[in-house]
């Protein structure tokens, strides 16, 4: 199987990233987990509202001209 795993580097304030990560923990999960859900919870929204997003575009910026 193929590893398709990207690293996603994130600047954020250290008081933000403490509380995120506090309540990560009361619901049992690593902050790294937390924020996959998040996305994909935020793909899933737009894929309801706007269709699925085509392959072929992946790795594409998003053109609202088009």
């Amino acid at each position: 199987m193929e590893n398709n795993e990207k690293h996603f580097g994130l600047r954020v304030d250290g008081t933000i990233l403490a509380k995120f990560r506090y309540v990560c923990g009361y619901h049992g999960r690593s902050a790294n987990s937390q924020i996959i859900q998040l996305m994909l919870q935020f793909i899933s929204d737009y894929e309801r509202e706007h269709g699925k997003i085509p392959p072929e575009d992946l790795g594409k910026k998003y053109d609202p001209v088009k």
